[in-house]
């Protein structure tokens, strides 16, 4: 049986003070997609509100698999996403939230969500997240009242790339946030390809890293 991945996109187009343009970072999305795809898996796309997602960094789009996933399926697919609520987690083998700076806005809370990530991880399915995507981890509580963070081996966008990046406009800095909830933060020197699992959870640092994150998670689900 092919293996079932759910990508879950934020719906955020603006962010911060300045309302900065932003959305679901292309690459983040499309090369993991390539690589599911690669895989032969089924890969389907949820939105926390079901609204159309965004995309951010189309002046990327010029990378193989970037164009690939705008002229082919990927994008018409991720167009239709269905609302989170709509669907039936409990049938795939593995999420993933890609970054972008767009979950920074309405992943750190939705409690949806929160279910979704917490009840994927306790059955022992696959949870990756890449670059600002570690923000759908934030207060994530586990049935023994832990949070999902305390202690595991964590990546995710640092503040030493946020100077430079978006500093300004995101609400905090996520390498600080992950890091309080008790994870233990690993990550290279800044815009190096850079990602861990602990377990089933799987993180990537930045962009360069998306491809990793997908790699590891694929072995995950292929060992299972």
């Amino acid at each position: 049986m092919s293996k079932k991945i759910l990508i879950i996109v934020s719906n955020a187009c603006v962010i911060g003070p300045n309302n900065r343009r932003t959305g679901n970072f292309l690459p983040e999305v499309a090369h993991p997609y390539a690589e599911f795809d690669r895989a032969k898996y089924q890969i389907d796309f949820a939105s926390l509100t079901g609204d159309t997602p965004f995309l951010d960094a189309l002046n990327l789009a010029d990378d193989p698999d970037n164009l690939a996933f705008l002229v082919g399926k990927g994008w018409d697919s991720m167009q239709k996403a269905k609302k989170l609520s709509d669907v039936d987690i409990s049938q795939y083998d593995a999420i993933f939230m890609p970054g972008g700076l767009a979950p920074m806005v309405d992943m750190p809370e939705h409690p949806l969500l929160k279910k979704v990530v917490k009840e994927t991880y306790e059955r022992g399915a696959v949870v990756g997240a890449v670059c600002h995507g570690p923000a759908s981890l934030l207060n994530v509580k586990l049935s023994n009242d832990n949070l999902l963070l305390a202690g595991k081996n964590i990546s995710s966008f640092t503040n030493d790339e946020e100077e430079n990046y978006a500093k300004a406009d995101v609400p905090f800095e996520l390498e600080t946030a992950l890091t309080k909830q008790g994870a233990l933060f690993h990550k290279t020197p800044p815009w190096q390809a850079f990602s861990i699992a602990d377990g089933n959870l799987v993180t990537g640092q930045n962009p360069a890293s998306a491809k990793g994150v997908a790699e590891k998670m694929i072995a995950l689900l292929e060992s299972a």
